[in-house]
């Protein structure tokens, strides 16, 4: 008798907020058996998953235990092979920074069925909750994405970004903020060029400081971030001052079943 294969779901969970998932990304929870979730994608998700599904965690935690991309691959074939349908819940996008395209490549080699459920990414979602579009006619026409964990070598070249864009997004910058902004400063980068770091983007502990190239690793060690954090750069930034709708959303609605922020943007250096 032929074997009767499940199917893969790479579902992108959004940026926190789980009123972000997308429609067809809920609608694959709804329909799986096994959900292996990563650390960045909202537990509150979970619910949407039949009560007897199996739930594993896969995530990677910077200086903490984590999971082996190999064995989350053997995983996610194993499950499909004995039938299942398998969501595999990644934070954000699952083709950004979020080992997507490992995983669909071994599924492929495999012969596993697959989609790929494209997710809300933090790159540009968390900087619209502080306000801060990444593209304006009037300020920048142009957006880099690099992560922070590549930021003390030579994967990012940081000098011809900050020549070729005018907004740079660097996702999962909290640990390696100084250096940065260090790396920045050495390159040539105006010292003064706005920037903004930005805490646990769209969930209602959101929280912001915006200041310069040159102060805001100062300003982020003074106010103790700890959770997913996100840096960006360039003359957009200026907006978050004028565009704190998600603080004032909070302010005004109360209470709701969305996500709103409790906090107000903290401001700094010479931004304007």
């Amino acid at each position: 008798m032929a074997r009767v294969l499940g199917k893969v779901f790479l579902v992108g969970a959004g940026p926190g907020d789980p009123g972000l998932i997308t429609l067809k990304g809920k609608n694959c929870l709804e329909a799986s058996n096994v959900v292996l979730y990563d650390e960045l994608a909202n537990r509150e998700l979970l619910s949407f998953a039949p009560v007897d599904a199996e739930f594993v965690y896969v995530g990677k935690r910077a200086n903490g235990c984590s999971a082996i991309q190999g064995e989350i691959e053997a995983w996610l074939i194993r499950e499909a092979y004995s039938g299942k349908i398998v969501v595999r819940l990644k934070g954000g996008d699952p083709f950004l920074f979020g080992r997507g395209g490992e995983e669909a490549q071994a599924l492929a080699a495999a012969g596993i069925p697959f989609e790929v459920i494209p997710g809300i990414s933090s790159a540009f979602a968390v900087p619209a909750y502080a306000g801060i579009p990444v593209t304006h006619r009037n300020y920048s026409s142009s957006v880099a994405i690099v992560t922070g964990h590549k930021a003390s070598g030579d994967e990012v070249t940081w000098s011809a970004l900050i020549e070729s864009v005018d907004t740079l997004i660097i996702l999962m910058a909290r640990q390696n903020l100084r250096k940065i902004m260090n790396r920045l400063l050495a390159c040539g980068c105006d010292p003064a060029r706005p920037c903004a770091l930005i805490e646990s983007g769209t969930l209602g502990d959101q929280s912001s400081v915006i200041g310069t190239v040159e102060t805001l690793a100062d300003l982020g060690e003074q106010s103790q971030m700890l959770g997913p954090t996100l840096i960006i750069v360039g003359e957009v930034v200026k907006l978050g001052r004028d565009l704190p709708w998600f603080y004032a959303a909070s302010r005004h609605l109360g209470p709701s079943s969305i996500a709103t922020g409790n906090e107000s943007p903290r401001f700094a250096g010479q931004a304007r």
